[in-house]
């Protein structure tokens, strides 16, 4: 079973990348929306990692 969720979780990953790169070359509109989302995923997901890093690291500080 969690094999079954990790492999569809690659799928998603893998076909986002392959959107980001369709609509950096000009790909449909469907292509560039799921880019789009993709992307904003992604800026998500790097803000909450930076954001906990930060806070285990004034622990140690202080």
């Amino acid at each position: 079973m969690e094999l079954l969720v990790v492999s569809c979780l690659l799928a998603l990953v893998v076909g986002g990348c392959v959107c980001v790169v369709w609509a950096a070359r000009g790909g449909p509109r469907w292509v560039r929306v799921v880019a789009a989302v993709f992307r904003a995923a992604g800026e998500l997901l790097s803000v909450a990692g930076r954001g906990s890093r930060s806070s285990g690291r004034s622990d140690v500080n202080d």
